[in-house]
C-alpha cells in the first residue's frame, strides 16, 4: 500500500489530485456537502491510484503474432 502511495506519480495523477482538491475547496467555500463527498473520491483516486479501470486496468498487453499465419496473394481484377 506504501508503493502504491509514493510512487509512480505523473502528470495525470497531480491533474487528478488537483481537481479533486479543487471541487473540496469549492464545495466548503458554497457548503455544498454532496460536491464534498464528490471531491473526497475524486481525490482519493489519485492517491491510491485507483480509477475506472482499477490500478493500470486499462493497459493492454501488446499482440504476439500468430505462427500459423498464411500470406495471402491478391489477384488485380479488371
Amino acid at each position: 500500500m506504501k508503493q502504491v502511495i509514493f510512487y509512480n506519480w505523473n502528470i495525470r495523477r497531480y491533474l487528478r489530485l488537483g481537481l479533486g482538491s479543487t471541487i473540496i475547496v469549492q464545495s466548503v467555500i458554497e457548503g455544498n456537502w454532496g460536491m464534498g463527498v464528490l471531491g473526497l473520491v475524486f481525490t482519493a483516486m489519485p492517491v491510491f491510484n485507483i480509477g475506472c479501470c482499477k490500478t493500470a486496468g486499462c493497459k493492454t498487453n501488446p499482440a504476439k503474432p500468430s505462427e500459423n499465419t498464411k500470406n495471402i496473394i491478391f489477384e488485380e481484377v479488371v
